[in-house]
């Protein structure tokens, strides 16, 4: 019988294998789902075919964001005004930037439109071109998914806005933030909680009023207001984020009104600067925190038997250009119309806002089955963005497509199936609501792109998310994208002068 131990080993082999084979030609080549996992099994093709992939050449579109970052770190604004009159101040600016002639390459660096909607930045570039002569600062407000969280693409944005149009400070933070951003390390007291309606309802929370970012922080329950508490607050400014971000001058916190009288104390670098007792009513209310220096570290202090909705804190200064990072982890960008919004509309009248950059699509995309979901999407969006020009008339909106993202298939890792579908529906709405449009997709090399950026460790192993250094790469085309067509705009407006 020992003679025979190796034909019984290779014939259960045998049968281990064709076991399998017959469970792969039978299970679901796209798997199935259970109490809501996927169950999935390779494919017979997938064990013959050895063919992986085949990956994208990136060098030239990072070479091309190499040269444009190593531009703008020496760009000054040409001073045109000889052109027009000097005291027209949207006619005065233009910014520097690389002339792409190759088409493949200037698809990266173009903001899309619909025919008749090419002047749809038009009324941001006239308020940025303007915004040095203005008391207050022109708003930019980018919300965005966990792609931009950690101030990741928006740092970028508005430190050369800034430096080339005037403002100082990272602007709106939350009191808790998900991620920290590189400028900025925030801490707080354990009973601080946060309450969100960007990905989905807060069922704690008895209003609608989640202010500008769709959600706000409290240190106590809603309920709870017959015992004294205590919380703090503490954020430290690095001087290394770069005189733009540090060099800010004034704090406002934004907050609803507790129900009980609440102290709050405002120390700069250690010594109290103000102490103060907050409004009582009201769920719109700013107080404002004067600055004697660029603090290194500032701290905020409230005692009292309840708690303000803190919505944000705004650190800032006069004129220019402020924009602010909100990385809302998990959301659709779908929210808006959840929200109570005519409280939305305090925020973006007083905040002077000018321009919306909405950066989603990369959360749902692993949920949608079939294009039908992707223009049910596009639908959505729409609706979204039909709210904000309501609310903000004559504001401009930029939307930024999903980037690259890939799923594993047997071995290798290659595009989601649908990725474009969802890409095409949401510029779609982009231009049905004369909106621009930033193909990051495009921008990042096309379908597969994905594996080339996390090979050359510019993107996570996720293979979702961009690295830092990838992240800023996308930043920078995406700023030179948007001067281009300021450019466009300037060259205009001083043709029609002349």
């Amino acid at each position: 019988m020992k003679a025979f131990k190796p034909l019984y080993i290779l014939l259960f082999l045998l049968c281990i294998f064709v076991s399998l084979a017959g469970i792969a030609y039978v299970f679901p080549e796209e798997g199935f789902e259970i109490a809501g996992q996927k169950i999935s099994f390779p494919t017979l093709a997938s064990y013959f075919n050895t063919k992986k992939p085949e990956k994208k050449d990136i060098s030239a579109i990072l070479a091309l964001a190499d040269a444009e970052d190593k531009l703008t770190d020496k760009k000054q604004l040409k001073d045109t005004s000889h052109a027009v009159s000097a005291n027209d101040s949207a006619t005065k600016k233009e910014i520097q930037y690389i002339e792409v002639n190759d088409p493949a390459i200037k698809l990266i660096t173009s903001l899309q439109f619909k025919d008749s909607a090419r002047g749809a930045l038009d009324n941001f570039f006239e308020a940025l071109a303007g915004s040095q002569e203005g008391e207050k600062a022109i708003r930019i407000l980018h919300y965005g998914d966990s792609q931009i969280e950690g101030d990741r693409i928006t740092d970028y944005l508005r430190q050369k806005l800034q430096n080339n149009f005037g403002g100082r400070g990272p602007g709106l933070i939350a009191a808790m933030p998900v991620a920290q951003s590189v400028a900025i390390r925030q801490s707080w007291s354990d009973n601080w909680d946060r309450f969100t309606n960007f990905a989905a309802t807060d069922k704690r929370v008895p209003h609608k009023n989640f202010g500008i970012a769709a959600g706000f922080c409290r240190y106590a329950g809603f309920k709870d207001t017959a015992t004294d508490k205590s919380a703090w607050l503490k954020i430290k400014t690095y001087q290394s984020a770069g005189t733009s971000v540090s060099s800010y001058n004034k704090i406002k916190m934004f907050y609803g009104a507790p129900k009980q009288k609440v102290k709050v104390e405002f120390y700069e670098n250690g010594v109290l600067k103000k102490s103060d007792t907050l409004a009582e009513k009201g769920n719109f209310n700013i107080m404002q925190f004067p600055l004697t220096q660029a603090p290194n570290t500032f701290e905020l202090k409230f005692e009292g038997k309840d708690s303000p909705d803190i919505y944000g804190l705004s650190l800032e200064n006069g004129g220019g250009v402020m924009i602010d990072n909100f990385g809302l982890r998990g959301s659709s960008g779908t929210f808006f119309n959840q929200l109570n919004l005519s409280h939305l509309k305090l925020f973006y009248d007083y905040l002077n806002t000018k321009m919306i950059i909405l950066q989603f699509g990369g959360n749902s995309l692993p949920y949608i089955k079939d294009k039908k979901m992707c223009e049910n999407f596009g639908s959505y969006m729409r609706a979204q963005i039909n709210s904000l020009k309501k609310l903000v008339p004559g504001v401009s909106i930029l939307v930024i497509g999903p980037s690259d993202m890939s799923i594993k298939q047997g071995e290798n890792y290659v595009t989601y199936p649908l990725l474009e579908d969802l890409r095409d529906a949401i510029r779609n709405a982009a231009f049905e609501t004369n909106s621009a449009f930033f193909d990051m997709y495009d921008c990042m090399g096309g379908k597969n792109s994905m594996l080339s950026w996390v090979d050359q460790g510019i993107a996570a192993t996720d293979y979702i998310h961009f690295s830092p250094a990838g992240a800023r790469k996308i930043a920078v085309l995406l700023y030179s994208a948007i001067m281009n067509d300021y450019n466009l705009f300037i060259q205009k407006k001083r043709k029609a002068k002349v």
